[in-house]
């Protein structure tokens, strides 16, 4: 039987997964680029030709072409749901030839019932973690959790806490349960963790892949119908952008001082506040913006109100959201000495959302909210 891995495989790949997602591709991106190493990436398909469409689809919109880097990704068909991540015979003769591992995969959808959310990242990180025990060449097993892992708490949250509830929703808990799998193994491989906190657009070209958390309210205060907002005003709102964090994954991946630590990957002390960003989409938006209201007294008195006189598409954008109103009332802001100790002499820093706000606000808005395809190359530019 020929070897089952088609095209070969160079002895020292990085496995990488989620590299057609959003953080995902643009880690792809900063590997090809600033490194030379090949890319195995594990995508989610029924076989390798329709992973190769989905990676070769990934790199145009990162890189402008999809043969800019040719012959340096693999793209290999997988499943983290299945046994042995579906790779079959294939899983031996992948895992001799892997020297690192980039684990990005997850579901991040909030409104995922507890156990779907498990499936993926939970059990899916635990088939990681056996390919990676199984691979004799690793050098290093990189977890991209979250900073939410925390929970729902309050003060200072700082890099070597490991995290724990109440959590706000699924995906919170099982990146905690996952990220504890993987700190577990740090007897058996060497390990990195990193814990972005919400991820927007480039800061550069407002350039996003995903419309969710921060974008979803900003699109409502854009049509002016939601009339309040259950929030506080002077809680923080910790942003980073995906050029940050992909630059800090990378680095974070790579750097020899970076093994066996975790690592915030956080606006951290420049995080911005729910005041500032109402203010901000004020200046930005024409509409009426709505009021914060304190989530106690919105929901024992406001909800009702709201639910009675509102308009439907008022109830309705009020209800899609109601799953990312928890993160602009909290209480808790994220230390980053140990990433920026790191990432600062490399000159990697997160800009301030203030820096870069009408960027994000232009591509959102030329992208029609996600329902219009502008390709990561060609965000930021004139239109024509």
């Amino acid at each position: 039987m020929s070897d089952p891995v088609t095209p070969p495989v160079p002895e020292g790949a990085l496995l990488l997964t989620g590299a057609t997602g959003f953080v995902g591709m643009e880690v792809l991106a900063r590997f090809l680029e600033r490194s030379d190493r090949h890319i195995v990436a594990l995508v989610r398909a029924d076989d390798d030709e329709q992973a190769a469409a989905r990676v070769r689809a990934t790199l145009e919109s990162a890189c402008g072409e999809a043969g800019v880097h040719p012959g340096r990704v693999t793209a290999v068909a997988g499943d983290l749901t299945a046994p042995r991540m579906g790779l079959g015979d294939r899983w031996k003769t992948l895992a001799e030839r892997v020297g690192a591992i980039v684990h990005g995969a997850a579901s991040v959808a909030f409104d995922l019932s507890l156990d779907e959310s498990r499936r993926v990242n939970v059990e899916g990180t635990r088939r990681m973690l056996d390919f990676a025990r199984a691979c004799p060449r690793l050098e290093r097993f990189t977890y991209v959790s979250t900073a939410y892992v925390a929970g729902d708490r309050r003060g200072m949250v700082y890099e070597d806490d490991p995290g724990g509830g109440p959590f706000r929703n699924a995906y919170e808990r099982t990146k905690h349960e996952a990220e504890r799998l993987v700190a577990a193994c740090r007897d058996e491989m060497v390990v990195t963790i990193v814990r972005p906190s919400i991820v927007v657009g480039d800061h550069r070209t407002g350039w996003t892949a995903a419309f969710n958390v921060l974008y979803a309210p900003l699109r409502a205060f854009e049509a002016g119908i939601i009339p309040v907002v259950p929030a506080r005003k002077r809680s923080p709102v910790d942003v980073v952008p995906v050029d940050y964090v992909a630059d800090a994954v990378h680095a974070l991946a790579e750097a020899p001082e970076a093994a066996g630590q975790t690592f915030h990957i956080v606006a951290g002390a420049s995080a911005s506040s729910v005041g500032e960003i109402v203010r901000m989409a004020g200046e930005r938006f024409t509409a009426p913006q709505p009021r914060i209201v304190p989530p106690r007294a919105y929901h024992a008195v406001i909800a009702r109100i709201v639910e009675k006189r509102a308009p439907s598409s008022a109830r309705r954008l009020l209800a899609s959201n109601e799953v990312y109103f928890p993160y602009f009332a909290m209480r808790v802001r994220y230390d980053d000495a140990r990433a920026r100790a790191i990432l600062e002499p490399r000159g990697i820093t997160p800009a301030p959302l203030r820096s870069y706000f009408d960027r994000l606000m232009d591509y959102a808005q030329a992208a029609r909210w996600g329902r219009r395809q502008v390709a990561r190359s060609h965000a930021g530019q004139p239109a024509t």
